[in-house]
């Protein structure tokens, strides 16, 4: 059985703080445990989704975890909680409770559990001492969202001491769609989910690229979810608008973009076959690792099923369902086995 590390899934803890209560304004999220083993996520009285017990608990976690056979899982906070909205101190305080809880279940099982903290990447200065921390209670890396809420791009120059004290600290980073694009526009048929996060990631990647973050930063190890969203298969439409509009699209960075491929990592939440065995051509296989966005719905119900039905070599699905993982996060496959 090949060693699973499944770098995408979402943790919260039980109990929070009402922090609206606490910082004296609305907007965050709050858990309403209507009964037992499930709870409402909502923001203010506002409904946002239901979660199940496996959403926070450890142990039931490990024994879903069993049985579909994976070893590891990699903690991020839901993307939800970011608050890069919220006031700077207040972000900070919210992201060091969860940060400690993630770190906690880390410590307690080492072998089945890795850590992802969350930073105010609204204030840089405090998101950096934030990593610092984030590298002392054992964590291994920060989950950070597709933009900043204050119109910040990934590629923004005000992000890059963010970017440095990562690659300094060899704290990966892993890029989640949120506050998707145009939502507001879309409110029917789950579009925002379907459509917004693709595209979220995409321009993450795109702003990454052409703001200069890899050429500048080339030891900067940063995952995107989902595949990379809609980036691998528009790649093509990226590079002839670099080639056709430089003055557009070439202002801060003049290197080509396929330049980077190979250059990041992706996880393979694709659910399609021709997909994934795309973007493993496209990147390589050591820069696809397991991903499947658990517990929630739109993730991968049996992770690590669509790489093991491939027609892959056996040497190369221990790439994609561990290799890569350990690789982007600087860890050794001794360490779980």
């Amino acid at each position: 059985m090949i060693l699973k590390v499944d770098i995408h899934t979402h943790i919260l803890p039980e109990k929070m703080p009402n922090w609206a209560e606490k910082f004296g304004y609305g907007g965050f999220v709050r858990l309403d445990h209507h009964k037992p083993c499930c709870a409402k996520m909502m923001v203010d009285e506002k409904f946002f989704r239901e979660v199940e017990d496996n959403c926070w608990s450890a142990e039931t976690r490990m024994k879903e975890c069993d049985h579909h056979h994976v070893n590891v899982q990699v903690l991020s906070t839901v993307p939800v909680m970011f608050s890069y909205w919220a006031k700077p101190n207040d972000c900070l305080a919210l992201s060091q409770f969860l940060n400690d809880h993630i770190a906690d279940i880390v410590q307690k099982y080492p072998r089945r559990f890795i850590g992802l903290g969350t930073i105010p990447m609204q204030a840089p200065e405090l998101a950096v001492k934030e990593l610092e921390r984030c590298k002392k209670i054992g964590l291994k890396g920060v989950q950070i969202g597709s933009h900043v809420i204050n119109d910040w791009n990934l590629g923004s120059p005000a992000l890059f001491p963010i970017y440095e004290a990562a690659q300094e600290l060899q704290m990966a980073v892993f890029v989640h769609p949120w506050e998707m694009m145009g939502q507001e526009h879309m409110p029917r048929y789950w579009l925002p989910w379907l459509v917004g996060m693709p595209a979220e990631t995409a321009r993450a990647i795109c702003s990454m690229m052409f703001g200069g973050v890899f050429e500048k930063l080339p030891k900067l190890k940063v995952a995107f979810a989902h595949g990379g969203g809609s980036f691998p298969a528009t790649i093509g439409r990226i590079e002839h608008g670099f080639k056709c509009r430089p003055d557009l699209v070439a202002i801060h960075n003049d290197v080509n973009p396929k330049e980077y491929l190979g250059k990041f990592y992706v996880d393979s939440l694709v659910h399609d076959a021709s997909m994934l065995d795309y973007i493993v051509n496209l990147l390589g296989a050591n820069r696809v690792a397991l991903g499947s966005d658990y517990p929630f719905p739109l993730g991968e119900s049996e992770p690590g099923k669509l790489i093991e039905e491939m027609p892959y070599t056996y040497k190369i699905k221990e790439q994609l369902l561990h290799g890569t993982a350990l690789e982007w996060l600087g860890m050794k496959k001794e360490n779980f086995i």
